[in-house]
């Protein structure tokens, strides 16, 4: 990796950080519920995007170099499985296990599930 894209790597984590951050803040001031709507969707539409991007990058539609910044940088900025690990041990703590339980799995089987379709599209293209 060459110290240009080490770089860009590291900007891209912090736009991806601060894009959810605004993401979060919209959701949770629009949606005034329980659940941890915000942390999923999040959650979601990035593997989304990364399963996208690995399609595109396994079809070498896209560089290597550009998925590393994007994938690595912005999506792992952007994405958050560990609030939603804190979120859901929050809910244990509370006593609300069936929250917990569907909070933790209908995260995690969107996210897979999302994950898979980027990544059939990408690699469809």
């Amino acid at each position: 990796m060459t110290p240009g894209i080490f770089l860009l790597l590291a900007l891209a984590g912090g736009v991806g950080a601060t894009v959810r951050f605004i993401v979060d803040g919209y959701i949770r001031a629009h949606m005034k519920t329980e659940f941890a709507w915000a942390t999923t969707i999040i959650n979601v539409s990035g593997s989304l995007v990364l399963g996208l991007l690995t399609g595109l990058t396994i079809e070498r539609f896209v560089s290597t170099d550009l998925s590393i910044v994007i994938g690595t940088g912005f999506l792992g900025g952007y994405t958050t499985f560990s609030t939603a690990s804190y979120e859901t041990v929050q809910l244990i703590k509370q006593g609300r296990y069936g929250a917990s339980f569907i909070s933790g799995i209908v995260m995690l089987v969107l996210s897979v599930a999302a994950a898979v379709i980027g990544l059939w599209i990408g690699a469809s293209m």
